[in-house]
């Protein structure tokens, strides 16, 4: 884990702020001893955050700093990078203070990471409806990172998500789109482009020399042999055999419902889903408070809790901080140099 000498923190973001994020992120500052947590700052409105802590009775000392201080104050406090505005919203309420509050620190989180004052960008989960009747425009997250690295760069990446744990890492080739559709959207570029960046990332910021890429059919029996549907000989397999052609070591289409036993497993370092969730289910079935989302094709780490807003148990002291935990963990260790020296 970086230290403090390391001059950098990472970078977490408060998310909605109706929601749990700033309750896990508090949590998560005082477990930093017992569960090993890398020094992070939030990208929050202090005065909002003491109140949290207070209605939580979270006896967590803040401390407003610069990006370049928050290693050296992680120690003492939890290290607060202030917005530029008042945020309101109570627990469970959002409020019109919710979507810029969200927004903003994404952008601000996003503009240290890409300046080299962040180690990495973690992010507390939003509200997409709460964006959405803001007038947010993109469709999540990710696609705002995207255009937030585009319009800095010139250069808009082709962002993929992974899902992970320490027993499996899932990526789904299609996401937020209804199932019905996606035999449309499915095409072998998609797959092979998936693919390309899944396999850069495993070996450039996971270590694994010779990444083994596992890939799922779309229909049951992978189609059995077009019994069932001809997207697994049409589309995937052709997929497959031109990723092995440049060289990428991807097997499949492997029927889904024999892929995710521990010995099958043993056999890839990642496997790429047809669909959300097909990739989704197993992960979360196999570390729900321990699974972390992860965006691959960025030119920095990013890392999320695998979860939502939480509004039902907001300010409670039920929320389990151990997905955003494993968040930022693992973002410090993609992110430490060693990791792309392994």
């Amino acid at each position: 884990m970086p230290s403090p000498a390391s001059g950098r923190a990472l970078a977490l973001t408060i998310g909605e702020p109706a929601g749990i994020g700033p309750d896990i992120a508090l949590a998560a500052w005082l477990a930093r001893q017992a569960r090993q947590v890398p020094p992070f700052y939030l990208v929050a409105d202090p005065q909002f955050l003491a109140r949290r802590a207070a209605a939580l009775d979270c006896a967590v000392p803040l401390a407003s700093v610069q990006p370049q201080e928050a290693a050296a104050a992680f120690a003492r406090a939890l290290p607060v990078v202030p917005l530029e505005l008042a945020i309101t919203a109570e627990p469970g309420r959002p409020d019109a203070s919710s979507a810029p509050a969200a927004i903003g620190a994404i952008a601000r989180a996003t503009k240290d990471v890409m300046a080299g004052a962040a180690l990495a960008l973690v992010t507390n989960p939003v509200a997409k409806s709460v964006l959405y009747r803001a007038g947010f425009a993109d469709p999540g997250h990710t696609e705002y990172l995207a255009r937030l690295v585009g319009e800095r760069t010139g250069r808009r990446p082709r962002p993929v998500m992974m899902l992970w744990c320490a027993e499996l890492a899932a990526v789904p080739v299609t996401i937020h789109i209804p199932l019905k559709e996606v035999p449309a959207q499915l095409s072998g570029a998609l797959i092979v482009e998936t693919a390309t960046i899944v396999a850069r990332a495993l070996a450039e910021r996971f270590g694994v020399g010779k990444p083994r890429l596992a890939v799922a059919g779309l229909n049951p029996h992978a189609g059995e042999d077009g019994a069932l549907g001809r997207e697994d000989a049409d589309i995937i397999a052709p997929a497959v055999a031109r990723l092995r052609a440049e060289g990428i070591d991807a097997r499949g289409p492997f029927p889904a419902d024999t892929l995710f036993h521990a010995a099958a497993r043993a056999t890839y370092d990642a496997v790429l889903c047809m669909y959300h969730d097909q990739a989704l289910i197993p992960v979360k079935t196999l570390a729900f408070e321990r699974a972390v989302n992860v965006t691959l094709g960025l030119p920095f780490v990013r890392t999320s809790p695998d979860h939502g807003t939480a509004f039902d148990i907001a300010g409670t002291g039920k929320a389990d901080p151990s997905s955003l935990i494993a968040a930022l963990q693992l973002a410090a260790r993609l992110a430490a140099p060693a990791a792309m020296a392994r």
